[in-house]
């Protein structure tokens, strides 16, 4: 059991939560995972690594709520126990002295950046961050991301704050800026993602990314997050989860992303049925 330290709203729907995972904090490195079942019968969520410290001991991930196990893990408290929360898993990030990096984060794909950002700062690169989200009240990370960069660029979809547009829009508009960035790391949903391959594909940039495939035992046996890379089938959970953009079949990972919506949607309608006391 893994207790909880802390759970904070950073906006409506998206909660931080710090547990305590000695191990994990201290083997823990940019990029990497964990996977979380909060109780006897729940799922096995994969989330991705925000922080960790060796020192308290402490691990500290982002969610949104959107399904059961999400919802049931954000109504927890300080001082209550996380069934398992298993890590740290997958490749850690390349790190490097790749020379000026830009990093792109889209809603609660910005926190993962934050340690990756933090690490490429440290080996003397110049980081160049770019957060968006739909409206300025959906933003996370702001404050930690501007602390371990260089420069900070943030966009709205609706204008509310910084530029009006995608993370995509202003991503290219940076490139044909200049300078060009010598490597893209991008964090976000699977069609951002393909877009920010899609954006830096004719400028010739290095493009990495984080996948989010569905996962079910995180070990590489089970097949589930399989997607195409180059036209190689890897597992994101052993392989990833991070991949050359310019080489992940998007349309492909979209498609089995889909695959168990409607199942999801009916288990969520049960489940605030259940609460509601239908």
């Amino acid at each position: 059991m893994y207790e909880i330290v802390s759970m904070k709203e950073l906006a409506p729907r998206v909660k931080m939560v710090e547990v305590n995972a000695p191990e994990i904090a201290e083997k823990a490195q940019p990029g990497q995972f964990i996977v979380v079942r909060v109780d006897e019968k729940g799922e096995r969520i994969p989330l991705t690594i925000a922080d960790y410290d060796s020192a308290s001991g402490n691990v500290v991930t982002v969610f949104q709520e959107v399904g059961v196990s999400t919802q049931k893990l954000g109504k927890m408290k300080p001082g209550e126990s996380i069934k398992d929360f298993v890590g740290p898993l997958g490749i850690p990030s390349e790190m490097a002295r790749f020379g000026r990096v830009t990093m792109v984060g889209g809603g609660v794909g910005v926190p993962p950046l934050y340690p990756q950002a933090r690490a490429l700062r440290k080996l003397g690169n110049k980081v160049v961050t770019i957060i968006g989200a739909r409206t300025a009240d959906l933003l996370v990370f702001r404050e930690e991301m501007r602390s371990v960069s260089d420069e900070l660029h943030v966009a709205t979809d609706d204008g509310s704050m910084g530029f009006k547009g995608f993370v995509t829009d202003l991503l290219k508009l940076l490139i044909e800026k200049g300078p060009k960035p010598d490597r893209v790391i991008a964090v976000g949903p699977a069609i951002m993602m393909k877009a920010v391959s899609n954006v830096t594909r004719p400028f010739k940039i290095k493009t990495i990314v984080s996948l989010n495939s569905i996962m079910v035992d995180a070990t590489g046996m089970c097949g589930a997050c399989r997607v195409s890379v180059g036209g190689r089938t890897r597992f994101t959970c052993v392989h990833g989860p991070e991949f050359d953009g310019h080489q992940v079949d998007f349309e492909g990972l979209m498609a089995r992303l889909r695959t168990y919506v409607e199942q999801e949607k009916s288990s969520l309608r049960r489940y605030e049925e259940s609460q509601r006391g239908d």
